[in-house]
């Protein structure tokens, strides 16, 4: 995707010792022979990509990302689907900026890529076909993308079409045991699901006049049903089986508008606009019907959900460098949000079907705010400073089942140095307060029949803040070779965990102040020392550890971390630790690469006001190798999830006050993901 490359001025070169640049060209990565810009952005040493998933605004979400010096105008489009469409002979060199260059500005990262194109680039179109199979599922799971970067008269665009078929399953088992530790019952989960995903993407840029138009848009569909048997067996005594069925389906579409526009208004001041709306459209649905063992039903339930959530961001940027050595900022940023959610279940116990009200599900949530940010960057010798004071105002209401209307306001200070004793080495020192971001589906109740449960809303949430200080180092001992380490400590207040309403529900809400401290490091070595030529090994690792007072039971414990196992192993979030392990070795002769990751981390516990909620699973273990050597198409074969690790979940149920009353009852899953092989295909024209 092509974004008016010609506006970027930057040196081709690697940066000198004043410049918190390093910069690496298409030469770096022809060993890898990548397709898309993605496939570079991988190969970057001591750098990992932030899709800004979590964030708060559109500030929060830009993630670590620029294409020629700009961020990107989009949040559902994540930057790594973007970097997907982009071909490798598009992309002229990457730099790595590690301090104020330019007028860009990093709002608060360490790190960020950013690509320069090629100027002028011909037409170019990127694909990708690819297929799946898991051994303990039988179908198999196809998947295709294909985008074209070409210019229409003034206007670059890139328009992309990408789809694939889901098909996995997670059988395993559940041990039921009561108070004393005795085996009463054994389930056998067969659990499958099945799947459509589509995705269209047009993103253009051209020039009107000296403004500088970006439009990025998406449609996305996403279709899924899940099916979960259970087969119920009595143990000390046994007794009949029954069989319980749970069928989930998911139907969501999603819409993203994006527009920006940037110019220069003076001589020292550069201005930008921009406009973002998104659209996200569910309507998901659950049906239980449970059996005894004559195979007559003996329940029925359904829930069904129509939730609309849309979003509405209206920002304004300024740069001003009137002053010298300084880089002043200036930020505007408006926001509306809502959530308008309906539900409605249905229960036939044997006498007839009868609707059954969930308290606080029919409710509509709506957020208006308004943040400022004014910052100014200026360097003494060696350091640089980053100094910048913003405002948050916002105010919450809720209307249907529960009815309340709050407004908070934030001050969001932040101050950052940065000591480049050479371009080896750098120092980076950072304090921040930072707001996070509320999750409208807390506000609102929800059905869960896997568990028997309800997940009750919370209209009283509110938003937690962290004053956040970071001290860390990165060293650059070549092209290749990075080591990283990062000290970290959290102050948090406001905690967003689970808060009791009684003794056996609770909701989402705030729990007081907590803590968490720990250490990250990273690094990248080449092999070659070990006699492994062209091979290198990527060591990502975090330990932390955490404290908070409990509503339960009102000792300290650690925070809640979120629950299940699917999806990679990352090292963000409240795992006690994390360490990723990759390992890549490109044996440039016979144009082949091979290689191979490892990533584990710590169980996660959830504290509910009657349960001790643990998800834990062993190590995960993928292999891969490729080649491009016939007709410059790459062929890649993966091996996913080789040790097919054991998914464990330990539900600790008590009688009344989670720790402080007897145990009612205790549940053990023990489910499995499957070995999975994946053939993908890709090139670019």
């Amino acid at each position: 995707m092509a974004l008016a490359a010609t506006s970027v001025v930057a040196d081709e070169h690697p940066a000198a010792a004043d410049r918190p640049v390093v910069t690496y060209t298409a030469d770096f990565f022809a060993r890898y022979r990548p397709n898309t810009a993605l496939d570079m952005v991988r190969q970057l040493p001591g750098f990992q990509l932030d899709d800004g998933d979590d964030r708060r605004g559109f500030g929060g979400s830009a993630g670590n990302l620029l294409i020629n010096d700009r961020y990107l105008s989009a949040k559902q489009d994540k930057p790594s689907l973007i970097l997907l469409r982009i071909p490798a002979d598009q992309v002229a060199r990457i730099e790595l900026i590690r301090g104020q260059v330019r007028d860009i500005d990093l709002q608060g990262e360490a790190i960020v890529a950013n690509l320069v194109l090629v100027t002028n680039a011909p037409a170019a179109i990127s694909w990708e076909f690819g297929v799946r199979k898991n051994f303990i599922f039988s179908p198999l799971a196809p998947n295709g993308a294909i985008s074209i970067s070409d210019t229409f008269r003034d206007i670059e665009y890139n328009f992309g079409v990408d789809a694939r078929r889901s098909a996995y399953g997670d059988p395993g088992f559940r041990y039921i045991f009561d108070g004393d530790d005795t085996l009463t019952e054994r389930r056998t989960d067969q659990n499958v699901g099945r799947g459509y995903n589509a995705n269209l993407f047009l993103n253009g840029s051209t020039y009107a006049g000296e403004t500088l138009l970006k439009l990025n848009t998406s449609l996305s569909f996403e279709l899924r049903n899940e099916n979960l048997n259970t087969l119920r067996e009595p143990q000390n005594p046994t007794g009949p089986s029954r069989v319980d069925r749970i069928d989930t389906h998911r139907d969501n579409v999603t819409f993203e508008f994006g527009l920006d526009a940037e110019r220069t208004l003076a001589e020292t001041w550069v201005g930008k606009g921009i406009l973002l709306f998104s659209h996200l459209d569910q309507l998901p649905y659950s049906v239980q019907a449970n059996f005894d063992e004559n195979d007559d039903r003996t329940l029925f339930r359904r829930a069904d959900t129509d939730a609309v959530a849309t979003e509405l961001i209206g920002r304004l940027e300024f740069d001003w460098t009137g002053i010298t050595n300084h880089i002043l900022q200036f930020n505007f940023e408006a926001a509306k949000n809502e959530l308008d959610s309906s539900l409605v279940q249905v229960v036939d116990s044997g006498s007839g079907p009868e609707v059954v009200p969930v308290p606080g599900a029919n409710s509509r949530v709506e957020e208006t705010r308004g943040d400022i940010l004014i910052s100014d960057t200026w360097n003494v010798g060696n350091v640089q400073f980053d100094v910048g004071l913003g405002a948050e105002s916002s105010t919450i209401s809720q209307s249907g089942d529960a009815q309340q209307k709050r407004s908070f306001f934030f001050v969001k200070p932040h101050a950052i140095a940065i000591y480049s004793a050479s371009q080896r080495s750098q120092t980076r020192l950072r304090v921040a307060r930072e707001v996070a971001q509320l999750d409208f589906e807390d506000f609102v109740s929800a059905t869960d029949f896997v568990d028997d449960d309800l997940a009750f809303g919370n209209p009283n949430l509110k938003p937690e803040t962290t004053w956040i200080a970071e001290l860390g180092n990165e060293w650059r001992l070549g092209a290749e070779t990075v080591v990283k380490a990062t000290l970290f400590h959290h102050w948090v207040s406001d905690v967003q965990d689970l808060l009791p309403i009684d003794e056996s529900f609770e909701v989402p809400g705030n729990i007081g102040d907590g803590r968490r401290w720990g250490v990250e490091l990273e690094a990248r070595m080449p092999l070659d020392a070990i006699g492994l030529q062209s091979a290198r090994l990527d060591i990502k690792s975090r330990w932390q550890d955490s404290t908070v007072r409990d509503p339960v039971t009102g000792n300290d414990r650690v925070l809640s971390a979120d629950g299940g196992y699917k999806g990679d192993i990352e090292l963000r979030g409240e795992n006690r630790y994390a360490l990723l392990l990759d390992f890549r070795q490109d044996l440039e002769s016979s144009q082949i690469s091979w290689g191979w990751n490892v990533a584990m981390r710590a169980e996660r516990p959830l504290f509910k006001v009657n349960e001790l909620d643990v998800h834990d699973e062993g190590v995960n273990f993928d292999a891969f190798i490729e080649t491009s050597r016939w007709f410059g198409i790459k062929v890649r074969l993966s091996a996913i999830n080789i040790l097919d690790y054991e998914a464990d979940r330990d539900r600790t149920i008590y009688d009344g006050e989670r720790t402080l009353s007897a145990v009612a009852f205790r549940e053990a899953r023990r489910l499995h993901n499957g070995e999975r092989l994946q053939l993908t295909l890709s090139g670019a024209l």
